[in-house]
């Protein structure tokens, strides 16, 4: 039972979570000299099953019509007859709202143990699962060690470093001939997905996020103007979306999303620590708050001290310059 197992959703393509997934599977069965089984369910993607195969030892594509859209009953269902299989000794998942809510539901069906936004898996002497994960709003790690198996975990969003291909390797790939259970108790009715323009925000490179401190929607027009300037999205923090300034898709924090920008953009957020948890794999975060004593400033490289209003004009203007040079 050395065998590690992840599942990826094929409407997800070979995105940044995806890959993250992929590295994180990878880099746990080489530590625990099993094999890596990539399960793929939904609709065959060649291009997802390809990369896959060059970074596993073994890729299971589950594809049926039923499983072309998410139902959790279904992928529940799929999911727990593989791993009863292959009774591999971890099951990691990504982060998106079908991972997390098919998790503890996998486990106590397994009669495994489950472990939620893990940000680094290592395996302890006698060869149970440890994983790290923020406690108490962000204020602390935590080390949990899952003594049942299998562990199914869902990991930290971007928080996993991708899997390079392995040199002169192919896994095999294998198409499952699955059954399908004829009743299930609960089917999603009904999807609605809201527009957005650009990349998704756990995908972008740069992102520009506003606050309380903006006092208004009207405000948000601007940070899409400097967003613009320099190819970045845009998120906001709890409270602005709550008070349905902006769509609640924008948010980033505990409770929103978790992202790894290479550049956070900060205006009028004064750094709740759950907001800080959304953001704590950014790799270089910069603040406009007029507020000195903002907590967000102890995590920021860059800082400025002063009223959005003087600054946010003459800063999107010279960055539009820029970018036209």
């Amino acid at each position: 039972m050395n065998d590690i197992l992840i599942c990826l959703w094929s409407a997800n393509g070979f995105d940044r979570a995806t890959q993250g997934v992929i590295g994180a599977g990878r880099r746990l069965a080489d530590t625990t000299g099993g094999q890596l089984h990539a399960v793929l369910i939904g609709a065959e993607d060649n291009t997802l099953v390809e990369a896959t195969s060059l970074r596993a030892d073994h890729v299971l594509v589950a594809d049926r019509p039923e499983l072309h859209e998410a139902q959790p009953e279904l992928y529940l269902a799929v999911l727990t007859g593989i791993c009863r299989s292959l009774q591999p000794r971890a099951v990691l998942l990504g982060s998106d709202v079908y991972s997390q809510e098919l998790t503890p539901r996998l486990a106590h069906r397994l009669e495994g143990s489950s472990m939620a936004d893990g940000a680094e898996l290592t395996v302890a002497e006698g060869g149970a699962l440890r994983v790290r994960r923020t406690a108490y709003g962000g204020r602390a790690n935590a080390v949990y060690e899952l003594g049942r198996q299998p562990a199914v975990v869902w990991l930290r969003a971007r928080g996993f470093a991708p899997a390079e291909p392995i040199q002169d390797h192919h896994g095999t790939v294998t198409h499952l001939d699955i059954e399908l259970p004829e009743t299930i108790t609960a089917r999603i009715a009904e999807r609605y997905i809201e527009a957005r323009d650009g990349v998704p925000l756990e995908d972008a490179a740069l992102v520009v996020s506003g606050g309380r401190g903006l006092g208004g929607p009207e405000p948000f027009e601007e940070l899409r103007q400097l967003a613009a300037a320099i190819g970045a999205e845009v998120g906001a923090s709890r409270v602005a979306c709550d008070e349905g300034w902006v769509p609640a898709s924008w948010q980033v924090g505990q409770t929103g999303k978790k992202i790894a920008p290479e550049l956070y953009l900060a205006i009028g957020i004064s750094g709740a620590a759950q907001h800080l948890l959304g953001i704590a794999d950014a790799k270089v975060i910069a603040v406009i708050n007029s507020d000195p004593d903002a907590p967000i400033f102890k995590h920021a490289a860059f800082g400025l001290v002063e009223d959005y209003r003087k600054v946010l004009p003459a800063l999107t203007a010279k960055l539009a310059e820029l970018a036209t040079r």
